[in-house]
């Protein structure tokens, strides 16, 4: 009598059908791309301070998490959605002492609460930005 040595489910039978469905529409690459599979969830990643294609990169961090704000209402308005759909939001900074002054911006941006955050130290970001998001919205 032969014995299996693995006695897991195969992952794809731990999923939920959301999850399968997500895993197939994108190849099981990963979530690459703003969307991911036909989930109502929308990832929008690297969200810069930057105003064209000039990242701010030489302006206080108050001014730096404010244009990060403003690209990503830009960004969720092409999606048609705007703040209140925000469901988490990862901020990256390159000095965490400035934690204080994003999380002042962050929360003056959110008219009733805001969704939680994760707030993560990097050694550096694209266009040499001293602040950055990824973002979780919900199309409901």
């Amino acid at each position: 009598m032969e014995r299996s040595i693995n006695t897991e489910p195969e992952q794809t039978d731990r999923l939920s059908s959301t999850s399968k469905r997500q895993c197939e529409g994108t190849n099981g690459t990963g979530a690459f791309g703003m969307r991911t599979g036909d989930s109502d969830l929308v990832f929008f990643e690297g969200i810069l301070p930057q105003e064209g294609d000039r990242i701010l990169n030489d302006h206080s961090i108050e001014v730096q998490a404010t244009a990060c704000f403003d690209r990503l209402e830009a960004v969720l308005s092409t999606r048609e959605l705007d703040l209140a759909d925000v469901m988490k939001v990862e901020v990256q900074l390159t000095d965490l002492a400035n934690r204080n002054v994003v999380d002042t911006v962050y929360q003056a941006r959110f008219s009733e609460g805001y969704p939680p955050r994760t707030t993560t130290g990097v050694c550096s970001l694209p266009g040499s930005a001293a602040v950055q998001f990824d973002v979780i919205a919900a199309a409901e």
